[in-house]
């Protein structure tokens, strides 16, 4: 077994909220304890509803929010303490939009070569010969290099962010929904570009995403995430097959499915209600009020993310049922 590139043990995110004159502080845990690993060459595919922490989890191994507390390791070295521009080397970031994460008033060659700059490429050859094969590299031309944002697609200002997060070489790329803006036909052919580069380059991917299809056809392991928990971790196989669970098996129900009715059971395995505030998560397993499985154990006693099988684990106190 490889080890791990990336290491997150017990990592914590907490935000104050709220002020004394009105209600008081309160602690909003948009992550609550953490720990996950992605392997090199590895996809991980991220995945729960909105306002679960997914993001957040993304944005504090970037080292764009402090963590709270926990430990954050790259190649075995942590990384949590590291300056953002000694860890924008090995970690950088696909975003969703690509309308708003480029610069409107820069051209792609500045866009490209000034995190080149940043870094120590001081070679203006250079920097132009590693955007051109930057560019190749994404399926644009070169004389897109000077060209602005608002003249290119969608698609291609996506193809832009991809070539922007990979200029660097670095280790891991986190890839924040990114076809979701996209429309249907374009997302494929930039979802196979991301495996493309990946196999490349060597890189490893955490992929956040709430399509589901995306995530089984791109993800080697997937990381279920519920109220700044991970709920369940295994192979794509295992999570999609055998999902243990409740949550995991709501929203593998809510897929939407054209060819078949859906039966009692994916009845059953649907999640009611809305997901609860992080600022007043339920006592015991946050899932309770939502499950269709609780039991009075569920309402006072948190799940610890055990083993089912081999690399595959899920906090949940009847996770050896299969629903």
């Amino acid at each position: 077994m490889a080890e791990p590139l990336l290491q997150v043990d017990d990592l914590a995110v907490h935000f104050l909220v709220g002020s004394a004159l009105k209600g008081g502080i309160r602690t909003l845990k948009a992550v609550d304890g953490v720990r996950l690993d992605v392997k090199p060459g590895e996809c991980l595919g991220l995945v729960g509803e909105s306002g679960c922490g997914k993001s957040t989890l993304a944005l504090s191994i970037m080292g764009l929010v402090p963590p709270t507390r926990g430990r954050i390791s790259l190649g075995g070295r942590e990384i949590s303490n590291q300056d953002r521009m000694e860890r924008a080397r090995q970690v950088q970031m696909v975003f969703q939009d690509p309308y708003a994460s480029l610069n409107p008033r820069q051209t792609v060659r500045r866009t490209l070569a000034d995190p080149l700059s940043l870094h120590g490429v001081t070679s203006r050859t250079e920097r132009d010969h590693r955007v051109m094969d930057m560019l190749t590299k994404v399926g644009l031309r070169p004389d897109h290099a000077d060209r602005y944002p608002h003249e290119f697609s969608g698609g291609q200002r996506q193809r832009i962010g991809i070539a922007r997060a990979l200029i660097l070489q670095p280790r891991l790329v986190i890839c924040d929904e990114p076809v979701s803006a996209l429309d249907v036909s374009i997302r494929a052919q930039i979802i196979n570009l991301l495996l493309e580069l990946k196999d490349e380059m060597g890189l490893a991917y955490i992929l956040i995403s709430h399509d589901l299809g995306v995530v089984e056809h791109v993800s080697d392991r997937v990381a279920v995430m519920y109220l700044g928990r991970i709920v369940e971790q295994g192979s794509w196989q295992e999570i999609f097959e055998d999902p243990r669970h409740p949550y995991t098996r709501a929203l593998i129900a809510a897929i939407p499915d054209p060819f078949h009715r859906a039966d009692a059971r994916v009845a059953r395995a649907k999640a009611h209600g809305e997901i609860a505030s992080a600022l007043n998560p339920p006592p015991g397993c946050h899932f309770n009020p939502r499950c269709p499985m609780k039991a009075e154990r569920c309402l006072v006693e948190a799940p610890t993310l055990e083993p089912v099988a081999d690399g595959h684990r899920a906090a949940c106190h009847f996770r050896d049922s299969t629903g």
